[in-house]
């Protein structure tokens, strides 16, 4: 974790975060301001990028969530590396965790 604290829970389906667990899609949002039902946990964030990470198995265990405190600061390309972060985490993930 990198920043300011922010929000530790987030129900499914609510802001970025809980509608990329719901979804089981990622997210990238110019403007954060755009998003309907963005859920501010730091007032300073205004771009962000959501990823759901996957069991091997295919469940949702966690989001990673990349804020800036710049509008469009996020695209593409930053999505395509950040997945290949995930695909690492998946792999590294414990079969027998609690989630």
């Amino acid at each position: 974790f990198q920043g300011p604290p922010a929000c530790s829970r987030i129900p499914k389906g609510k802001g970025v975060c809980g509608r990329s667990w719901e979804e089981e899609i990622s997210f990238v949002v110019p403007d954060v301001d755009g998003f309907p039902g963005h859920i501010s946990c730091n007032a300073q964030s205004k771009s962000e990028i959501v990823i759901p990470v996957k069991t091997k198995e295919g469940k949702v265990f966690m989001v990673l969530d990349i804020d800036s405190d710049k509008l469009n600061d996020l695209d593409q390309k930053d999505l395509l590396y950040l997945e290949k972060v995930t695909t690492i985490l998946q792999e590294i993930y414990p079969k027998n965790a609690q989630y």
